[in-house]
């Protein structure tokens, strides 16, 4: 069994201090840090890829799993500290030092990997949105993924919910998305000002002759003027009306009372291109 020295000693030893401006927040738990990384289930050999791990506390629990993490990582300040991890798990982790929206992630896998991340707050629903707009079925198996819970009850919200909007129709129509736990502010260092949510998502199969880039259009243009009718705000989309006519969708109503299942209806009508 490794043995590890107590994380806040390692980032006492290196200095390091959490950036606001990177939008970390470090997590010191050792026991949520294994609940964490067991969402995605059994991990022995697995390929996992982890988006900002700071000083290495969620790749410990990860490498603990039986994980080989591929690590990005920004912040050069936790790069000692990560090279001594791997010092510890050999051959098991690679850190690769750059802007995870740069980093050409699907690249470094020989496989599809599990995402696992406490995901840096100002990146995190950039990195999502590319990740679920990628082709499908995607290059990763499942994501696990730490964010404020207001944005991951937007990601798992159902229609007519206060939090139903884009997101949730993007996270949801091909994939499943759940809360996977709740994490209190004060398991962070330092503590954020609000409560966090470990979000788990799963791909499934695409439903047929649906292109992502005509639900995106329907979808920004509803929301965007989410307090208006259908009649409104989606009389920009050619044939949407005509096609919400032909589906039986009554356009007086809201962006967020259309379900999911009736949001890839109208996209399938007024797109006409290849799913993608």
């Amino acid at each position: 069994m490794v043995t590890l020295p107590p994380l806040r000693d390692v980032v006492a030893r290196h200095g390091l201090q959490a950036s606001k401006a990177l939008g970390q927040n470090f997590l010191f738990d050792g026991q949520l840090l294994a609940r964490i990384a067991a969402v995605p289930g059994e991990l022995t050999d697995a390929e996992v890829l982890e988006v900002g791990p700071g000083p290495g506390g969620l790749t410990r629990a990860l490498l603990a799993a039986g994980a080989r993490v591929t690590a990005v990582e920004r912040d050069r300040r936790c790069m000692p500290a990560l090279a001594e991890l791997g010092s510890v798990y050999p051959g098991r982790l690679v850190v690769i030092e750059g802007d995870a929206l740069a980093v050409d992630l699907p690249a470094q896998f020989e496989g599809k990997p599990h995402i696992v991340a406490n995901l840096p707050y100002n990146i995190g629903t950039a990195l999502l949105v590319g990740w679920l707009t990628t082709d499908w079925r995607p290059w990763w198996a499942s994501a696990t993924l730490m964010f404020q819970r207001e944005v991951a009850e937007r990601i798992v919200a159902k229609a007519g919910d206060d939090a139903f909007g884009r997101l949730a129709v993007l996270a949801q129509w091909r994939s499943t998305a759940r809360i996977a736990m709740p994490v209190h502010r004060s398991a962070f260092t330092p503590p954020p000002k609000v409560m966090s949510a470990v979000v788990h998502i799963e791909p499934v199969e695409a439903p047929a002759g649906v292109a992502v880039r005509d639900l995106e259009r329907l979808t920004a243009a509803a929301f965007g003027q989410r307090r208006k009718m259908l009649r409104q705000s989606l009389k920009g989309v050619p044939g949407a009306l005509a096609a919400a006519e032909v589906l039986g969708i009554d356009v007086s109503r809201r962006a967020e009372t259309v379900t999911i299942e009736e949001w890839v209806a109208l996209a399938r009508l007024t797109g006409g291109s290849p799913a993608a």
